[in-house]
């Protein structure tokens, strides 16, 4: 019986939990890669690395060049407890929207002491949890940040942050800082592979989009049309849609890496054609929606009933997403941010 693919719970899948990746793979690109043809379900077991003989020469890779910053922070209140913040956006030069962590309650509005030089004063937060604070650093504020903050990790990465996520919760070509999140499928690119697909005739073009609170924010409601997307900042580089729009033109494909990248240039297109510009996007993409920009596509695993579960239904197919992902847990693929990647292409 075909499931309502409106319905929740037909985004839904058993993942054994020692698969959900809880470090990075030692090489970037030696982590492994589903190739899927989502025309005839086909699929390959490669290795990242063999991305270099899939892509072909006039191809245009569209990377989210979103740099991730360490957003959690922790806090003494007046009483002498502690309390964790995640920064979310910032909002002007001392002030932030926030979250607190949960369980953690906050019946007023008060100071908080996140170093000897760094304070904040925190608001009471709105019904979603959402919370704005004033900083006052004696210090520049960024080299505090750097100094006493950790490295976002999502839950189910369970373990506290080290030095090696620095650099690895990072993709090589991060440049503008604003993730609380990172782009995951762009972690699998190095610096040598990137060079090799470009002596191929495979060039890159980059769009930024800040990941927010809509990474942090699961689906709660039975009908997915009724789930509300949290805004997150998309940008367009004037030569970014230029690129974009001569391959379209001239029949080269549009290759995006990660629903990030394919959010983004989904949210500026018009007619086909890729808009250049800066906004906040809610775009929420799931079976049904016709993709205007992108024609191929890099991606991880993602949770189960997730908006990007979602996503790659509506570019792949329901079945074949399905198949692929039973197939990914039968072949003990390694899930989520430090997890695997596939490409999908027709």
């Amino acid at each position: 019986m075909t499931p309502d693919l409106m319905s929740l719970k037909a985004y839904d899948y058993q993942l054994p939990k020692e698969l959900i990746a809880q470090y990075p793979t030692d090489q970037r690109a030696a982590s492994r890669l589903m190739h899927i043809h989502k025309s005839s379900g086909k699929i390959e077991h490669l290795t990242f690395r063999d991305l270099s003989g899939l892509l072909k020469p006039g191809d245009l890779v569209v990377v989210n060049s979103s740099k991730v910053f360490p957003a959690r922070l922790f806090a003494s209140k007046d009483s002498g407890t502690t309390l964790e913040i995640l920064l979310l956006h910032q909002l002007s030069e001392t002030r932030w929207q926030c979250l607190a962590s949960p369980g953690k309650k906050l019946k007023q509005p008060q100071w908080l002491t996140f170093s000897p030089a760094l304070r904040g004063y925190i608001e009471k937060g709105d019904s979603e949890g959402i919370r704005e604070i004033e900083f006052d650093c004696q210090v520049p504020f960024w080299e505090e940040i750097e100094r006493i903050g950790h490295i976002p990790l999502p839950p189910y990465i369970e373990r506290n942050d080290g030095m090696m996520d620095i650099q690895r919760y990072q993709t090589v070509y991060a440049r503008e800082i604003g993730s609380v999140a990172a782009p995951t499928a762009g972690l699998h690119f190095d610096h040598a592979l990137i060079e090799t697909l470009k002596n191929h005739g495979i060039s890159f073009a980059e769009v930024i989009l800040h990941v927010g609170i809509g990474t942090f924010r699961p689906v709660k409601t039975e009908l997915i049309t009724d789930h509300i997307m949290h805004s997150e900042l998309a940008t367009i580089p004037p030569e970014t849609a230029e690129a974009v729009n001569q391959a379209k033109a001239e029949g080269r494909r549009v290759i995006c890496v990660g629903t990030t990248s394919t959010r983004c240039v989904e949210s500026f297109a018009v007619n086909k054609r890729l808009q250049s510009g800066s906004k906040w996007t809610d775009i929420f993409i799931y079976p049904g929606y016709e993709f205007q920009i992108t024609d191929a596509l890099i991606t991880n695993f993602h949770l189960p009933q997730s908006t990007l579960l979602m996503m790659i239904s509506a570019f792949m197919g329901y079945d074949t997403t399905r198949l692929a992902y039973e197939t990914a847990v039968e072949a003990r693929y390694r899930f989520f941010s430090y997890g695997d990647a596939m490409f999908i292409e027709d």
